[in-house]
């Protein structure tokens, strides 16, 4: 890794700012995958016992919808075909929390939750203010809340807590030098545990702009400075952008792929989906 860009990266607080609210993002996925993992599990379980000739393709009825075919139709786009909570990020499952009527829930905090992670994830420069940041601090707490009787859903709303109201702490031995201050566990973040949050979080960027893309929500010059933006953040960050090579082809494939399609005789450019 080249540290000097790293270091570079950093010394911008709203860039800083941003990987600090993907990480909470990665740390919500992470305490949310068990629980709804078990809950949707007791949930089908209790359909089953309590209709027992149905079998294993027991469906949900009445004010319920959170049969495996509802379960993949209240998914966000590009994640109908995910086989569990393991494999589903932050805004998947907020999805399926706040479409299924089994998860007792303020609603309304599940919504705002999932708009700050639109937002970090359409953010064109990938920065945001440290304004934005406390009042996302404040959103995904109140939603936290709402599972205080969650041990392990706990134990993250004490993480988010220390990760947002502190200066992030960087060691990077070759400069002997500190970037911020010591992280939840009184130690640092390696360099590497730093790169590892901003790759995760860049290619679910990468991926949402495929999405977009794919799905033609946004004109083609939107999407197209969208993704000149990520490009030259990646030329200046070398250590980023040899890890992203294949997002960046496949995404580069499916730009050229419809530019050429819009430019065959008597082909309109679709209107942007509302």
């Amino acid at each position: 890794m080249v540290l000097s860009e790293l270091a570079a990266r950093l010394n911008c607080a709203e860039y800083k700012n941003w990987v600090k609210a993907g990480h909470c993002l990665l740390l919500l996925r992470s305490c949310l995958q068990g629980f709804v993992g078990r809950e949707v599990l007791s949930f089908h379980h209790g359909l089953l016992a309590a209709a027992p000739g149905l079998g294993p393709r027991a469906v949900c009825r009445g004010g319920s919808r959170c049969s495996p075919r509802a379960r993949q139709a209240f998914m966000p786009r590009g994640l109908a075909d995910k086989r569990g909570p393991e494999e589903c990020d932050a805004v998947a499952l907020l999805s399926l929390i706040n479409s299924c009527d089994h998860f007792v829930v303020d609603r309304k905090k599940v919504t705002e939750v999932i708009k700050c992670r639109n937002e970090i994830m359409h953010s064109s420069e990938m920065k945001v203010s440290s304004t934005w940041l406390r009042d996302f601090q404040m959103k995904i707490q109140n939603f936290l809340n709402e599972f205080r009787n969650i041990p392990e859903i706990v134990a993250v709303y004490s993480r988010i807590e220390q990760l947002l109201t502190s200066d992030w702490a960087v060691h990077i031995p070759e400069e002997d030098q500190r970037d911020g201050c010591e992280c939840e566990t009184g130690t640092y973040l390696s360099e590497s545990q730093v790169n590892e949050i901003e790759m995760q979080l860049l290619k679910e960027k990468l991926q949402e702009i495929y999405l977009q893309a794919e799905e033609q929500e946004v004109l083609p010059e939107e999407l197209s400075n969208r993704l000149e933006v990520v490009k030259e953040f990646l030329r200046n960050n070398e250590d980023l952008r040899n890890g992203l090579t294949e997002n960046m082809q496949k995404l580069d494939s499916l730009c050229l792929h419809q530019k050429l399609d819009s430019q065959e005789p008597g082909r309109q450019t679709p209107d942007r989906k509302a």
